[in-house]
């Protein structure tokens, strides 16, 4: 199969005929959005769920100390200012405002038991490895929350920020969430498991007051039946749900509107650096530049990802695109492959393969891989599992190559210590790759134990560089951020991060 051919293969997987089917069922109540999701939220205590959906949502129905801008700058937030007097204490003044959705006041003493509950174990949490060098956390008057550190650890800030950690009231338990009470822009309503859930606006907001006064988030697992809902106009809006080639079709729909911007859904190529071939750099480095990227951009993707530079997003503060780059040039890759030591014979190098998930994007990019690689004499077999095994193959290092995707964690620079510092190999941490380089972990440590942010994002570009070099990834491409809604969606701002934010802005047209 050639690469044209698998390239038409993708753009006749999405279900197009479904495009042309039509209905017409009763729109949502006027004061209502209905927003289409593709699953329900595991858990809405912001202390336990780490699922897409549970944050996205909880963001909405929670508040944080900090918040993070639009270039993952920390801002005030509950917390109005904050101090470090010295690399083991953070200070926190909170604001005097806030109210949670019964109507207490949130003071020092929410603050305080949110997170002495995940480092107690009151609460058993996924997030708890996140706060191992918070010593403790005190509360010495009812707006001031100070936190003792055991050693230095300048990810805290962003550890209590939006979408890491939100602020629950004093007393919460194990079942919290099942009567969810925040102190956000919604109030919890109702959830129906893989059904809906509920929010409403908030009337006595603290901050700026949502315009719509009701979301109903609408469970929809298959993606044809998705766009059906948008088309009949039963469905108001959906975020980064659909194929490229669906938002594609829509955008030909006179009662819809495809909005996008670049995102942070960052995805990647892994080698085995372990594996007697792929541990060469060269051979590596030939890979790279044997794989056309921007031709997979325009095909796979219909041009809504952006090639990628770092792990980073572009519009991060530690983001630097000042590494080397690896434009599509085979003659390069041959040329570095002959220099490894593999030398074409009858055709051929060596073989390699790659495990991927049965995921049908993952599918044709592993397919378009295969014959790229094969025009500089590398033949790619492919191996296709079912993502939960595939996934724990890949999470015990048993791959040469896999690919997937960081959604959401690429946005903090301590990414770099949980999938590159040596420390962290499997199955602990993320470097599922074995890279080890003493120099990378040098600039990681310190990095993490300044505070300094002009010194912070010096180090991390010099890693960026050291990376982009030794590749034990490579960079493939930032996914943008697509999200469709119906003409009556109005004031619709995207984020970079894909979250639900634009629901704090949004108006409904009479």
């Amino acid at each position: 199969m050639t690469s044209r051919t698998i390239y038409r293969r993708a753009i006749s997987l999405l279900g197009l005929a479904a495009l042309l089917l039509s209905g017409c069922t009763a729109p949502p109540p006027r004061n209502t959005l209905v927003m289409i999701i593709e699953s329900g939220p595991a858990n809405l205590d912001p202390r336990v769920g780490t699922d897409s959906q549970s944050e996205r949502i909880g963001k909405l129905i929670f508040d944080s100390l900090v918040r993070r801008d639009e270039h993952y700058n920390l801002q005030p937030w509950l917390a109005e200012t904050w101090e470090i007097p010295d690399p083991l204490t953070y200070i926190f003044h909170l604001r005097h405002d806030v109210r949670f959705h019964d109507g207490a006041a949130l003071t020092s003493r929410d603050v305080k038991w949110t997170f002495d509950s995940i480092i107690s174990g009151k609460v058993v949490s996924p997030k708890a490895s996140t706060f191992q060098f918070v010593k403790q956390v005190d509360a010495p008057d009812s707006y001031t929350v100070i936190f003792r550190l055991k050693e230095p650890y300048a990810t805290l800030l962003w550890n209590v920020s939006d979408g890491a950690i939100a602020i629950v009231p004093y007393g919460s338990g194990k079942d919290f969430s099942q009567h969810i009470i925040g102190s956000g822009p919604f109030r919890f309503v109702s959830m129906a498991p893989d059904t809906e859930v509920v929010i409403e606006r908030n009337p006595d907001y603290w901050a700026e007051k949502p315009s719509v006064e009701r979301v109903r988030f609408a469970v929809i697992p298959d993606n044809t039946t998705r766009v059906l809902e948008l088309r009949k106009g039963t469905a108001d809006v959906t975020s980064n749900s659909l194929t490229a080639d669906m938002t594609l079709a829509l955008r030909k729909e006179r009662n819809l509107v495809v909005e996008e911007s670049p995102g942070t859904t960052y995805a990647y190529l892994a080698f085995n650096l372990r594996d007697p071939v792929l541990r060469d750099v060269r051979v590596r480095q030939a890979i790279a530049y044997a794989i056309d990227r921007q031709t997979m951009i325009k095909y796979l993707w219909r041009d809504q990802a952006q090639l990628a530079a770092s792990i980073l997003p572009p519009q991060h503060w530690a983001y630097t695109g000042d590494v080397q780059k690896y434009d599509y040039d085979p003659e390069k890759a041959r040329q570095l492959l002959d220099q490894a030591g593999y030398p074409l014979v009858h055709g051929h190098r060596f073989r390699i393969t790659m495990k991927t998930s049965t995921e049908e994007s993952s599918r044709l990019l592993a397919a378009v891989l295969q014959q790229q690689l094969a025009q500089v004499g590398i033949e790619l077999d492919i191996r296709t599992y079912e993502f939960a095994t595939f996934y724990s193959d890949v999470q015990k290092g048993a791959f040469q190559i896999y690919s997937l995707r960081w959604i959401g964690g690429n946005e903090d620079p301590d990414i770099f210590e949980h999938a590159f510092h040596s420390r962290s190999f499997p199955p602990k941490r993320a470097n599922r790759s074995f890279y080890a380089n003493p120099n990378a972990d040098a600039l990681i440590d310190q990095a993490r134990s300044t505070t300094d942010q002009a010194t912070r994002a010096a180090l991390y570009k010099q890693l960026q560089q050291i990376l982009a070099t030794d590749l034990p990834y490579i960079n493939l491409w930032d996914l943008d951020n697509v999200v469709v809604h119906s003409s009556r969606v109005t004031n619709l701002h995207l984020s970079t991060s894909g979250n639900f934010d634009f629901l704090r802005t949004v108006r409904l047209a009479p």
